[in-house]
């Protein structure tokens, strides 16, 4: 997890997971394998169809605000070649030059969360888990996050967090016991709920 500069608009302080939004980029294939695990019992059809996006960008995004690869052991020769270059395919030459795979396999898709149509900031985001062990390289990041650090699960709570981050950690860690539909979570007013 990372903190949110104090300065911005959007929940400034907060402890957060690595996240933000789709790019474009994130619609072109990355040249790697991306055997992307199926959506869980209860995920939208829009989650469904643009799930390889999802993973695309949850890669990235996971890349940029912490300098970690979630990778599995090297590509090949023939997928370097595969690899897009240009300024938009950082993170997956990030991959190649690491001589590491992205792990699309090992990405779970845990819940979909959408803000109330009241707020006055918007998002609507999914969430997926991945085991740590698949993280390589060192802590650093884009700067978008300060403090970027391994928290362990206990100590969460008493770090400012947002209440959809701590409904979505707990799903993630039942998760690991047992399959259950998708969370969804609908607005602080709202409430989760299961689909």
């Amino acid at each position: 997890m990372g903190r949110r500069h104090r300065d911005t608009r959007f929940m400034p302080g907060v402890y957060v997971f690595p996240g933000g939004r789709v790019d474009p980029a994130d619609s072109r294939i990355s040249g790697f394998a991306e055997s992307i695990a199926p959506a869980p019992a209860g995920a939208d059809l829009a989650t469904r169809r643009r799930l390889a996006v999802f993973a695309r960008a949850a890669l990235r995004e996971t890349f940029e605000e912490t300098g970690l690869l979630v990778a599995e052991p090297g590509p090949s020769p023939k997928t370097e070649a595969r690899v897009p270059q240009g300024g938009d395919a950082t993170t997956w030459q990030a991959y190649a030059r690491a001589g590491v795979e992205p792990a699309f396999g090992a990405l779970a898709l845990v819940a979909r969360a959408v803000t109330p149509a009241a707020s006055p900031i918007r998002f609507h985001t999914r969430f997926f888990r991945t085991d740590g062990r698949a993280a390589r390289g060192s802590l650093a990041g884009d700067g978008e996050l300060e403090d970027i650090g391994w928290i362990p699960v206990n100590e969460i709570g008493r770090l400012p967090t947002a209440q959809v981050s701590t409904l979505v950690l707990r799903e993630a860690l039942d998760r690991t016991t047992r399959p259950v539909p998708l969370f969804h979570w609908v607005g602080a007013h709202a409430g989760p709920r299961r689909a």
